[in-house]
């Protein structure tokens, strides 16, 4: 007896995986779709975090004019990479500015992000490219968002931009709320995953 319900548990559980397996191929679609931003802040200081927060504002405020005229995450990319210089200058400028002399560090990287709500569009959790910004150590609290297309907390959520460069069922996916669920076992997928990588 105590087989035939190991037995039947594998079952199960080998049916809800290759359940998800289209669900999951539709998460990676968005991935390729989407550019992310990640901040890390010098450290936890309350001066430190708020510092963090007028760095977002300032690139998030130089990237929306960058990418105005983009139409796909390959063009922003592309833009970004070409203007990565004026991105950590502009991040530097801040600091400066606020009295600080932290260092700063502008790099495009392959990031881990978890499943994430904005508004009422959640991302899946996975690995995305990504703007990461390091302010000086960069042991605090960070912060990230969707930057292309724009859907960055604290500044505007771009739904328009979201339409223009996802297809319908992508859009449809996002904006799911049942799908949220779904987000979350493919969260602990590709953590899994992570294990064999």
């Amino acid at each position: 007896m105590k087989m035939f319900i190991k037995a039947l548990c594998c079952s199960l559980v080998l049916t809800v995986l290759f359940s998800m397996l289209p669900f999951e191929a539709s998460c990676q679609e968005i991935k390729d779709d989407v550019f992310r931003l990640h901040i890390l802040a010098n450290s936890d200081s309350d001066e430190d975090q708020s510092l963090k927060l007028k760095v977002r504002d300032e690139i998030l405020r130089f990237t929306e004019s960058l990418y105005k005229n983009s139409g796909s995450k390959e063009e922003a990319l592309r833009l970004t990479k070409d203007n990565l210089q004026a991105i950590a200058n502009r991040a530097k400028q801040v600091i400066c500015d606020s009295g600080y002399n932290y260092s700063v560090t502008a790099e495009i990287s392959q990031e881990y992000f978890d499943t994430r709500t904005y508004e009422n569009v959640t991302m899946p959790s996975g690995t995305y490219q990504a703007l990461r910004i390091i302010i000086g150590e960069g042991k605090g609290h960070n912060w990230w968002c969707v930057m292309y297309p724009s859907l960055c907390v604290g500044a505007s959520t771009d739904y328009e931009a979201l339409e223009k460069n996802m297809n319908d069922s992508e859009i449809q996916l996002l904006t799911k709320e049942k799908c949220t669920y779904k987000f979350k076992i493919v969260e602990y997928f590709e953590k899994f995953k992570s294990f064999f990588e």
